[in-house]
């Protein structure tokens, strides 16, 4: 965020103010939230605090009554959440004064990313911190922000400020000082208003889009890998994995040696889940063994993308088995009887962090033999003492152990990985039968897209016909609960039989990325139209025509500021993947007006391409699409389609594009007829195409040789 902290004042009148831990009195009523969908909502729905959800009613409150906001940001799975929460909201001390003084409303940020943006931003440009949740942020009743943090102790600790503090402080202010207050805070808003007017405009200006911003990129990102446990950085982990994609993807051979490396350590540390598969949203240290324990659908889509391309660059057959154990865990924890997935299981069960993924030696001498133990202790890092505990508990469990790969799982003798197997498959039905975390259990067209587009790819790579079965039903789910044909309107969230009425850029170019790539696996013409339609609504409702990119939210009154996304994080920005997504169709249709979206936003980003290309993974990615010649692999004709599907993705190219001769193809493309009245493949580059094949085994041989001379 370093253009922001140059860019924006922030206000002087107040401090900031983070961490500590209490306790709460259990409370029985029932407030306003009880009757919202959010599972992160009804966490919330029987504290003492008078929460509002965001909307008119909390609005108008604050108006009337001429009171500041508190905006609380967080998610279900949200582990500093919980402790905010059993801290703080939960105290009756606290929520009387919070309710006498101030409008109180709880956003779940996964249902409106657009407006947890605004105020993220607002919160990193005033303080210069990198931000997280919860977010606590207090708004004038124009929802202006003045001022908030994220996590705040529940009393005075170490110099800091607690919660009780920081509230009598800002309404304090408020009451003394409630002119110069409004007159700063609309200044700041002022300023946030020309600063990201302006952003994109200056980017178009940085350079040309060439191989050279690529080229460079790589070094300055590689440059910092942890060259001895892989990931970015040196300490706390998180597995980002478009940077580590665009280095894989990259052909320096020291940026796929690094990348391959990190893939080993995540799968051999705590942060996998060996026992069920999946992986834990980060780890708390270097070494990717602790890990914050909730399970995010986001993450494991992206880990299936990048395993996927680590185990067809490497061989290595260990990334496939990640690969599966992900996929298996989504079917059998995220996924609706109807199909869609669900957003994320909590890290907690039965109120403690890790309990139902940690074991004790004495749980663990009570189910495995001698030998098995002897294994547990030597390769699985298990100790007495444990290796994990939750120091924002009051009351943790003692001698906790994530199971983690101590000794290299590729070391592992034969004999070693029969007992292991042994080990997981007896700790599997025990986990079966523990008290499971939570589940959030609503539905995002955005996170649906990201698996759907997984799923369909380990379907097709992995050759299970299962995986793309899920795809499909996924698909099918989201268009039939959240699309509105009539009204051509994509919602972001369902849950329980009610869908929301706002509409954000991530749904529709995630979904749009996973509606491409299950047209891919299938080549049904359906799809993409359907691609189309999502990208038309995309450029109606959300393009900045002006200077290019996206913006995350539509136009509403309970925005204040339209952002667009800036970087690539734990989920890629809607312009990285508004340029790649435009950038493909404008290939498979031969609609230059499409490509010329994806030009227009790579522009837009380029400025933060050459400042931060760790943070654009994504983009880089996108850019890299965009300066290459794509090959087109048509596949015209049904009789053999199946077999010249797997042959065409038996072999990785990133770039490559297959698509079929009917539906809204260029005219080109449709011409593309099948020989012998079987399944056709035709290579090709602009206008020009190979042979013909009609002939699997033969397509493999052609694809695998092409790779071999862009090497």
């Amino acid at each position: 965020m370093s253009m922001i902290m140059r860019a924006i004042l922030f206000l002087p009148i107040l401090a900031m103010i983070f961490w500590g831990g209490a306790s709460a009195e259990e409370v029985k009523k029932a407030n306003r939230l009880a009757k919202e969908k959010s599972p992160y909502l009804l966490q919330h729905a029987y504290n003492p605090v008078d929460w509002y959800p965001w909307g008119p009613e909390a609005f108008e409150k604050a108006k009337k009554e001429g009171k500041l906001i508190l905006l609380s940001v967080g998610y279900s799975t949200c582990h500093w959440c919980h402790v905010m929460e059993r801290e703080s909201f939960e105290n009756k001390e606290i929520a009387a004064f919070l309710n006498q003084n101030f409008v109180a409303i709880k956003l779940d940020r996964e249902e409106r990313p657009d407006v947890d943006q605004v105020y993220m931003t607002a919160y990193q440009a005033m303080t210069q911190q990198s931000g997280g949740w919860p977010l606590n942020m207090f708004l004038t009743p124009d929802l202006k922000p003045l001022t908030g943090g994220t996590y705040f102790p529940p009393e005075d600790r170490n110099g800091q400020p607690g919660f009780p503090s920081v509230l009598k402080q800002i309404q304090e202010v408020w009451e003394t000082k409630k002119d110069d207050v409004v007159e700063q805070t609309a200044q700041m808003h002022k300023q946030m208003e020309q600063y990201f007017g302006g952003l994109h405009e200056q980017n178009a200006i940085a350079g040309e889009l060439d191989q050279a911003v690529i080229d460079q990129s790589v070094p300055r990102i590689l440059a910092n890998i942890d060259p001895v446990w892989g990931g970015l950085g040196t300490e706390m982990k998180f597995p980002q994995a478009s940077v580590f994609r665009f280095l894989l993807q990259s052909g320096d051979p020291k940026a796929v040696e690094a990348i391959l490396k990190t893939c080993r350590h995540m799968m051999n540390g705590g942060i996998h889940d060996h026992v069920m598969g999946g992986f834990h949203r980060y780890a708390v240290d270097r070494e990717w063994l602790v890990p914050h324990f909730e399970k995010m659908l986001y993450d494991q889509a992206q880990l299936m993308e990048l395993y996927l391309d680590a185990w067809q660059i490497s061989g290595d057959e260990s990334f496939r088995r990640v690969v599966k154990g992900i996929a298996d865990c989504v079917l059998r924890d995220f996924t609706h009887p109807e199909g869609g997935f669900y957003c994320a299981r909590d890290a907690q069960s039965e109120g403690k962090e890790g309990k139902c993924f940690c074991w004790t030696v004495k749980e663990l001498a009570g189910v495995l033999t001698k030998e098995e133990m002897e294994v547990a202790r030597e390769v699985l890092g298990v100790s007495e003492k444990g290796n994990f505990l939750d120091h924002s508990d009051p009351e943790p469990l003692p001698n906790q152990n994530v199971l983690h790969f101590k000794k290299p799982r590729e070391s592992l003798t034969a004999e070693e990985q029969a007992v292991i197997a042994g080990i997981f498959a007896k700790l599997a039905k025990i986990r079966a039968k523990r008290i499971p975390p939570a589940t959030d259990d609503k539905i995002l067209a955005s996170w649906n897209g990201l698996m759907i587009g997984a799923m369909a790819r380990a379907g097709r790579v992995l050759k299970e016909p299962k995986y793309l079965a899920a795809a499909r039903g996924a698909h099918d789910f989201v268009k039939a609960k959240l699309w509105d044909e009539k009204a051509g309107r994509l919602s972001h969230r369902w849950r329980e039989g009610d869908r929301d009425e706002t509409a954000q850029a991530q749904s529709y170019l995630l979904f749009l990325a996973g509606t491409r790539k299950l047209y891919e696996a299938e080549l049904r013409k359906d799809d993409l139209a359907f691609a189309l339609k999502l990208a038309e609504g995309a450029l109606t409702v959300f393009y900045d025509k002006k200077s290019g990119g996206f913006y995350q939210g539509e136009k509403r009154a309970d925005l204040v500021l339209r952002l667009k996304g800036q970087f690539d994080g734990a989920i890629p920005t809607e312009s990285s993947v508004g340029a790649r997504e435009f950038a493909i169709l404008g290939e498979i249709t031969g609609r230059q007006d499409l490509k010329d979206v994806a030009g227009k936003t790579l522009k837009a980003y380029l400025g933060l391409i050459k400042e931060s290309p760790g943070g654009m993974g994504e983009m880089l990615m996108s850019l890299r699409f965009y300066l290459e010649k794509p090959g087109r692999l048509v596949i015209s004709g049904v009789e053999g389609r199946e077999g010249m599907l797997g042959a065409a993705t038996a072999s990785f190219d990133p770039n490559r594009i297959i698509l079929g001769n009917e539906g809204p193809v260029s005219e080109f493309t449709a011409g593309l007829k099948p020989v012998d009245g079987k399944a056709t493949a035709y290579y090709c580059v602009g206008q020009t195409c190979q042979l013909p094949v009609n002939d699997a085994g033969k397509l493999k041989e052609i694809l695998l040789k092409l790779n071999e001379e862009s090497k």
